[in-house]
């Protein structure tokens, strides 16, 4: 019970400071307080948001992912080998599967590294991002590469309900996705169990090595769903994009409540996290605020979600 009032206090804390942020810029920015401004912060928010999603999965087992960002970019431009014109141009139906796939097998390569392999979480996924960067640029020749499959645009560009763009509904409906797998499988369950005590868990009976694999494959599944976002929004796929994305999916998910510890986890707070980043980078944009002062306020946003999540460890421990 405890447990439960703690974690919906810290998504009504979250939600508060995302709401505290908006206004201020409502008051502050120039032209913030337009009514399509929230709904493109949520459509800009989408791809990191995804990718956080998975992101959560992982450092609930008390893991990290640092390939997110470059591997989203690895797995766009095998959507354009796969779909567009100057190369397979696989129809959409064919392409969309692969280009999953593709994704769940980097997060495989992942939990393999971690899980049988024994390597820490933070050089597994660190060599992972070098290796994703380094064979996005190998296999497009360091070009971009354009999708100008209509479908493939659509599923993020188009518009299902009018002036909504799908890239909304698909982050909200993988928000659905990614709650239920945290709080009603095995997969959420056990991530959240290695996340508090491992070798507790594998005494218990449960295959870690097998669990832990997983959730790196579920987070490679998001990510691909990220790139998918990301590319069909621009029709295009630029391969030495990506660097720093992951930052940005590490922000959100500890932001949102996810403990870095491990044994805690908030799918909302992530969803949340994910626009409070899009919304402090949309309204100090529209502020004038040079970029290098927009990543300042960023890492301070981030010390001081650390610090909270520090400060209420040791409240627990001490309860």
């Amino acid at each position: 019970m405890g447990g439960f009032l703690r974690s919906s206090l810290q998504q009504v804390f979250v939600f508060a400071a995302l709401i505290a942020i908006y206004i201020f810029f409502m008051i502050f920015a120039p032209n913030f307080a337009q009514p399509n401004i929230a709904l493109d912060i949520i459509q800009q928010s989408a791809y990191i948001g995804v990718m956080a999603l998975g992101a959560t999965f992982v450092i609930a087992t008390g893991g990290i992912d640092l390939s997110s960002g470059t591997g989203m970019t690895l797995v766009a431009v095998m959507a354009g080998i796969f779909m567009a014109g100057d190369w397979l141009n696989l129809p959409t139906g064919l392409g969309i599967p692969l280009v999953i796939a593709f994704g769940a097998f980097m997060g495989l390569l992942n939990g393999l590294n971690i899980s049988v392999l024994g390597l820490p979480p933070f050089i597994a996924t660190l060599a992972m991002m070098m290796v994703a960067r380094g064979l996005s640029l190998i296999i497009s020749g360091a070009s971009s590469i354009t999708i100008a499959n209509p479908q493939y645009k659509f599923i993020a560009s188009g518009q299902i309900i009018p002036g909504v763009a799908n890239a909304i509904l698909i982050f909200a409906v993988l928000a659905v996705v990614a709650w239920v797998l945290l709080n009603k499988t095995l997969l959420g369950r056990y991530a959240l169990a290695i996340g508090s005590n491992e070798e507790a868990t594998r005494l218990s009976g449960v295959n870690v090595k097998l669990w832990k694999t997983l959730v790196y494959v579920t987070a490679g599944i998001f990510v691909a769903f990220g790139a998918i976002l990301y590319s069909g929004r621009f029709g295009f796929v630029q391969p030495a994009e990506g660097v720093g994305f992951e930052l940005n999916v590490i922000a959100a998910v500890v932001i949102g409540g996810t403990s870095l510890a491990g044994g805690r986890a908030n799918i909302v707070g992530t969803v949340v996290g994910a626009l409070i980043m899009e919304t402090l980078k949309k309204g100090l944009q529209m502020m004038g605020i040079a970029q290098e002062w927009q990543l300042v306020v960023t890492g301070i946003v981030v010390l001081i979600a650390v610090f909270v999540d520090i400060l209420r460890r040791k409240r627990a421990t001490a309860v």
